[in-house]
């Protein structure tokens, strides 16, 4: 048995440990990307999330901002089995912008680097879970 069998993808609403992780680690309102309770789709996307049936353990990539709604980026999230939370670093940049005049609608040019920043960081989440894989 391989180290990354129990890993299943999840693509439902993120699990709200995460948020209570990282605001118990970094403070109370330190994470409205993770806030589970913020309606859903008023929740940026796209996001992707990772569950490991056999030890607990997740992953989770997700837009995160600031104090500028319109300038994000990708962060991946590992929470391990026992506590805690780690922010992994993807190599390169995952950020992209937002067109503000803009409520529902991204331009074209800002929707292909918001998915080529969403494919960089889920590309680092499965490099974490799975390891390196040759011809992928």
């Amino acid at each position: 048995m391989q180290a990354h069998d129990g890993w299943r993808r999840y693509d439902r609403t993120l699990f709200p440990i995460f948020h209570e992780r990282f605001e118990e680690k970094w403070g109370s309102g330190t994470a409205p990307f993770l806030d589970p309770s913020v309606y859903d789709k008023d929740q940026p996307r796209p996001r992707a999330q990772w569950i490991n049936v056999d030890t607990g353990a997740a992953v989770a990539v997700v837009p995160v901002w600031e104090n500028d709604p319109s300038a994000r980026s990708f962060a991946v999230f590992y929470l391990p089995p026992h506590g805690g939370i780690w922010v992994l670093r993807p190599a390169g940049l995952t950020g992209y912008v937002e067109d503000p005049a803009s409520d529902t609608l991204l331009g074209e040019g800002s929707i292909a680097l918001r998915n080529d920043s969403f494919k960089k960081a889920v590309a680092h989440a499965e490099d974490f879970i799975y390891g390196t894989r040759p011809g992928i």
